[in-house]
């Protein structure tokens, strides 16, 4: 469950959550799922863009201040403003692939996904009576 208030746990928790989703969507038995899958990822995918601005801000405002790198000031002011920079590059990025799963969304949303046992479509028929590729 997340904790709300500490944020390397929270990450941690996704991470694990993240990588079951990986592992359970490597076979969909019930299509009908997919739905409901990529709303969850699309309101995921919002949150991680705020995530990841917020900890570019927070490498805009005081851990600049106080960042140094082996001791020199200047080097840690550089090195945060480049992961600043990078965070808010990648938040920008999540931005454009939450909607795209926004969209995605919409659409899968007309889809009706027929339950019977036998395929949608039926198997092609070989010309050639030996599986594989012929030149």
């Amino acid at each position: 469950m997340p904790t709300f208030d500490d944020a390397a746990a929270d990450a941690d928790e996704a991470q694990q959550a993240l990588r079951g989703l990986a592992h359970a969507t490597r076979t969909i038995d019930d299509p009908g799922q997919v739905y409901s899958v990529l709303g969850s990822l699309s309101i995921a995918a919002a949150s991680l863009e705020q995530t990841l601005h917020q900890l570019g801000a927070f490498h805009d405002g005081p851990a600049r201040k106080y960042a140094r790198v082996n001791g020199d000031e200047r080097a840690g002011r550089a090195a945060s403003h480049q992961v600043s920079w990078e965070l808010h590059r990648a938040g920008e990025i999540l931005r454009q692939v939450a909607a795209a799963l926004d969209r995605a969304y919409e659409v899968e949303a007309q889809i009706a996904y027929d339950h019977r046992d036998t395929p949608l479509l039926p198997e092609p028929t070989r010309s050639t009576p030996s599986p594989g590729l012929s030149l």
